[in-house]
């Protein structure tokens, strides 16, 4: 049986998806997704390790058990099947343990980068709710008080006429260290991607109430999103929902001007 709300399981090294939301790579792994209630898939490049059918887990990789972090994945797993649907899973965070071993691969200095910036470091949820579908159709993750705070704003904003498109949400600190990777391979230096993106561990997109909002025909991510209606709409009713710009231009953190991003800050999650 599939999660009810769709509910995103979070552990240190993998992500426990619900059934029916991954893409399936090949026609055998088709298959198998359609009939799965639960899939494991690997936090740092997205492999699929194993699906849970009802007659048990089945490994998508050769040994599975070998993988890091899948003993504590298959507990979670196995204490979320035997909790009653009616019961919401219980709010925390995953410990920070790995996060120094993620900076130490960018040769950046904790201490150092939080007292030049200013940013806390952020935790990861252990439980992550379906807020819809992106712009690009991928599943929107988001703590359960920031996807209510988008639909409802989303919801509005359309009864005003005004479209809000979703360009991104939750990122684990890998998927982070995987743009920093990505940028570096391009020839941009550690110094030059700090200006656009947190370091892993200091993004607001870790803990689930961060997203990007952009409208249709407008690319992302760009400063040309201030001078939409969207936008407009934004400064006006956002906070009212619970959302906030988080880089404003000449902000203390040394981030560019980001008129997309928006986080939602409840007192559930003044500290995000």
């Amino acid at each position: 049986m599939r999660n009810a709300p769709h509910i995103l399981i979070n552990t240190p090294d993998i992500e426990i998806w619900p059934g029916g939301l991954l893409r399936a790579r090949s026609n055998d792994d088709a298959r198998i997704l359609a009939r799965a209630s639960h899939v494991l898939r690997r936090k740092h490049d997205g492999r699929y390790l194993g699906a849970q059918l009802q007659g048990g887990m089945m490994p998508l990789v050769t040994r599975l058990a070998d993988e890091p972090g899948v003993g504590f994945a298959l507990a979670a797993l196995d204490a979320a099947r035997r909790q009653p649907k009616r019961i919401p899973p219980a709010a925390g965070e995953l410990p920070l343990h790995q996060l120094q071993l993620r900076l130490q691969q960018l040769d950046l200095d904790a201490d150092a980068y939080a007292a030049h910036t200013g940013l806390p470091l952020v935790a990861e949820p252990l439980h992550l709710h379906l807020a819809g579908f992106d712009r690009y159709r991928r599943p929107l993750w988001l703590t359960k008080g920031a996807a209510r705070g988008w639909q409802r704003m989303q919801q509005a904003a359309a009864i005003d006429g005004l479209a809000l498109d979703a360009i991104s949400g939750y990122r684990s600190h890998a998927y982070q260290l995987g743009i920093f990777e990505r940028k570096l391979a391009r020839g941009l230096s550690v110094a030059d991607i700090l200006t656009v993106n947190a370091a892993p561990g200091y993004s607001e997109h870790h803990s689930g109430a961060a997203l990007d909002i952009s409208a249709p025909g407008e690319p992302p991510a760009e400063e040309s999103f201030e001078h939409t209606a969207a936008f407009a709409w934004l400064q006006q009713h956002a906070p009212g929902f619970g959302f906030h710009m988080s880089y404003p231009r000449d902000n203390p953190h040394g981030i560019v001007y980001e008129p997309w991003h928006w986080c939602y800050r409840s007192d559930e999650h003044a500290h995000a």
